[in-house]
């Protein structure tokens, strides 16, 4: 099987999509890191949602940016 053949077999599973941003919804509390996961949940809920157009490269890039920020001490101040 070609590589694009599992990013391309992604159906929508709008059931899917809702549980995945339930438990983002549950997870999200003060902490940074429990944001940050929820934000990657809901990044992910997009790929199974039908009025979603998104792929999972976009989704990996999308979450090594939420990583990245992290990893840099978060978004800078804005003016």
């Amino acid at each position: 099987m070609a590589e694009n053949d599992a990013t391309d077999s992604i159906a929508p599973d709008n059931e899917r999509a809702e549980l995945l941003r339930d438990v983002a919804e549950d997870i999200r509390g003060d902490s940074s890191e429990s944001k940050q996961v929820a934000a990657m949940l809901y990044r992910v809920s997009d790929l199974y949602d039908a009025d979603e157009e998104t792929s999972p490269e976009e989704i990996y890039r999308n979450v090594r940016t939420i990583l990245d920020v992290k990893e840099r001490g978060g978004l800078p101040e804005r003016d």
